[in-house]
This record gives C-alpha cells, sequence and structure tokens, in this order.
C-alpha cells in the first residue's frame, strides 16, 4: 500500500489576520470567535480541535484553486498562535479521526476521479489504498456533516 502524509495550511499565511480589529475582519468577510466548546471547533493549521476559551478567526478559503470545474472555497477555522502541523507519514491527527469524512481524490488535470465518506478511524486505510492508483495526484479531506475542507494528503 502507498504511504500518504496530510498538509495543514500555513500559519503564517494567517498570523497577521489576528492584529486586525474586528471591523476590518467584518470588511473582508472574516470573524473572530471564541470557542465554546471542545468540538466544533477544528483549526486547519494545527489540525486540532481549539480548546474552550480559545480565540479562532472563522474565515473563507480557497481550498481548490485549481483552474478547474472543481474550483472552490469555504469556511474554516484557525486558531491563534498555533504553529502549522507536520503529521509524520501514515499519521492521522485525532481531529480526522474523531469525525465523520469526505475523502476526493483528484487527478493531475484536478478532476475528481473517486470519492468515498467514512469514518475518520478508516481514513488512513483509504488513503493508503488510493494512492495506489497512479492516477491519484492528491486528495482533499473534508468534514463530512458539514462539507468543509479539513487538509490535503499527498503521497509520501
Amino acid at each position: 500500500m502507498a504511504a500518504f502524509v496530510l498538509h495543514a495550511l500555513r500559519h503564517t499565511s494567517f498570523e497577521a489576520l489576528f492584529q486586525l480589529d474586528d471591523a476590518a475582519l467584518a470588511a473582508r468577510q472574516m470573524t473572530r470567535v471564541i470557542a465554546t466548546a471542545i468540538s466544533g471547533f477544528p483549526c486547519r493549521v494545527s489540525l486540532a480541535d481549539a480548546e474552550v476559551g480559545e480565540e479562532l478567526l472563522l474565515l473563507s478559503y480557497q481550498h481548490q484553486p485549481a483552474d478547474s470545474p472543481y474550483r472552490a472555497s469555504g469556511p474554516i477555522f484557525v486558531r491563534r498562535g498555533v504553529l502549522s502541523a507536520t503529521p509524520a507519514t501514515d499519521e492521522v491527527p485525532a481531529q480526522v479521526r474523531r469525525r465523520l469524512m469526505s475523502l476526493r481524490a483528484y487527478d493531475r488535470e484536478d478532476r475528481i476521479i473517486s470519492a468515498e465518506v467514512c469514518d475518520g478511524l478508516h481514513v488512513a486505510d483509504w488513503l493508503q489504498h488510493a494512492f495506489d492508483d497512479a492516477g491519484v495526484a492528491y486528495v482533499h479531506l473534508h468534514f463530512a456533516r458539514y462539507g468543509c475542507y479539513a487538509c490535503r494528503a499527498d503521497r509520501a
């Protein structure tokens, strides 16, 4: 089975946004939120859920910038002051393992060629089998219930 690696979003892309006041964030269609529960606030930078009381930004992020019919963006949470997660080869963070996930495999032309919804506990197996197919260039993981982008997987 092929190995994979998950990629978090780069923390450097969001750090300066936390310095903006609420009016400046609103002008960019962003909002500052405080986590009110231990789940429901999954950070795409740390690939971990925020703790109650942590500050996050909720913003739209273009997770599929490809020039294809699959170009897409959607809402994400980013926690203040965290570094980008760097999961090891074949590692699936708890944030993914404890949720129902939608997996979308893309080819080199940025078109979906395979997709599945599965329990997060089965994500690693699905990814390993997906990357056995040479036609799969990368996979996007989404939280299935809300449909929000979670992270990207590439062949290791």
